[in-house]
């Protein structure tokens, strides 16, 4: 059986365990856990960090536990938080419950004889009553101690409510019903949560009577992943890079890889594959050696996003990729659809143009100037045609050429261009 604790050093996936945890785990395999907020439909690659946790956890032969937290959801985590979130109602939750299972189901084993459980912790607090919750739970935890963790002193001087408040109360009570009821004795997140988690290994301690003398709980966190600038990672210029083909087309998932930083991509690739050490360090040499061919960020893209999305549309992903920065992919965009076209070229400029433009045939040159404004004038296009620089559909076009309803992709669209960055989307309307 791996070590699982030498596995995350190695990782780099190692910020802090509890004294005792490593031993914990030698002993044979263990049952541990890790929430994940139900706040959207979706993950995103900011959870990462935290699902490839329960992957190396399975397999070092553990168990893992990925709790939905359905109740805690409904409370908002204080965390890391400057303002107060809005709470989301019981049918929202349970609809992202749903999704975020479905995404949980691409990484981890739900089959097998360490086979993942999803659990929901609005199932056990559902009955508890808030005089139940304070009697049985509420009196082992002092209000200094509640006050001492950083999730709390951090927000004394802006505010905070008694419902963010009592956030580490609800979450240690989901370690100590798990401890309880599913004989998990062991908690994993990030480092912002060790306040949280270590109010959970408190309450087994106080609550747990003989057998947690024996049989202690423990706690694991991972550094908090960053760019190099020390901003948050996961993040593009348009918010969170999403799990959800909906949210996050494949395309720019992947794009997302290829643009991460080489000590980031480093970092990502140890984290958030499931390669041996030796082939990631093979990875790492060949890179050195041509660092301009991204090859770690392509490696991690491929990887991430095959087993996210699938190998179909991985690799309409790479050919998409292909397609934008190569000059000469043609046969890759004649493969594209529609929607795939829209989505790589959404962000250049474009333009709606008459059906009726295109029957009888227009001449690149008034396309590129008066019918479109992608070039200035009529001199200016006649001169880039005839030093060679305009493209029409990746292929290169002369002074003389008539565009018509032929030449258009998928029936409505056409790409112009001009050297290797400029590009122009006509879009065929009528």
């Amino acid at each position: 059986m791996r070590n699982y604790i030498e596995e995350l050093r190695w990782r780099g996936l190692l910020h802090d365990s509890m004294p005792g945890a490593e031993e914990q785990l030698a002993k044979g395999p263990q049952r541990g856990y890790i929430g994940f907020d139900p706040t959207a439909d979706s993950l995103h690659v900011g959870n990462m960090v935290q699902i490839m946790m329960l992957v190396h956890f399975q397999r070092c032969g553990n168990t893992p536990i990925a709790l939905v937290g359905g109740a805690t959801g409904m409370v908002g985590d204080p965390s890391g938080k400057s303002s107060e979130r809005n709470l989301l109602d019981e049918d929202a939750l349970r609809h992202n419950q749903a999704c975020v299972q479905a995404q949980l189901e691409r990484f981890i084993d739900f089959t097998g004889t360490n086979a993942a459980e999803l659990v929901n912790n609005y199932d056990w607090f559902k009955d508890m009553g808030f005089l139940r919750f304070i009697r049985e739970v509420g009196k082992h935890i002092t209000v200094n101690y509640m006050m001492a963790k950083d999730s709390v002193k951090n927000r004394l001087e802006t505010g905070i409510s008694f419902t963010e408040f009592s956030y580490q109360l609800v979450q240690g009570y989901d370690f100590y019903w798990l401890y309880k009821n599913k004989g998990c004795n062991l908690q994993m997140g990030g480092s912002d949560q060790w306040g949280n988690i270590t109010t959970g290994t408190e309450l087994i301690r106080r609550m747990g009577g003989e057998e947690a003398v024996s049989n202690p709980a423990f706690a694991i966190t991972t550094p908090l992943l960053t760019k190099a600038d020390g901003s948050k990672f996961g993040k593009s210029e348009s918010g969170n890079v999403w799990l959800d083909a909906k949210r996050t087309s494949p395309y720019k998932f992947y794009q997302f890889w290829l643009n991460v930083g080489d000590e980031e991509a480093a970092k990502c690739l140890r984290i958030f594959t499931t390669w041996e050490q030796e082939r990631i360090e093979s990875i790492e040499r060949d890179h050195k050696k041509l660092p301009h061919l991204r090859i770690i960020q392509r490696e991690l893209g491929r990887d991430l996003t095959a087993r996210i999305h699938g190998d179909r549309a991985m690799n309409h992903a790479v050919v998409a990729s292909n397609v934008m920065f190569d000059e000469e992919a043609v046969d890759g965009l004649l493969t594209l659809s529609r929607e795939d076209l829209l989505t790589v070229f959404e962000d250049v400029p474009s333009k709606e143009i008459e059906r009726s433009t295109f029957e009888s045939g227009v001449s690149i040159v008034e396309l590129l100037c008066d019918k479109t404004g992608f070039l200035a004038s009529r001199g200016e296009a006649k001169r880039a045609l005839k030093e060679g620089s305009i493209s029409m559909n990746k292929r290169k076009v002369g002074d003389g050429v008539s565009v018509t309803s032929s030449d258009l992709l998928n029936g409505d669209l056409l790409l112009l261009q001009r050297g290797k960055k400029n590009y122009f989307l006509v879009k065929v309307v009528g």
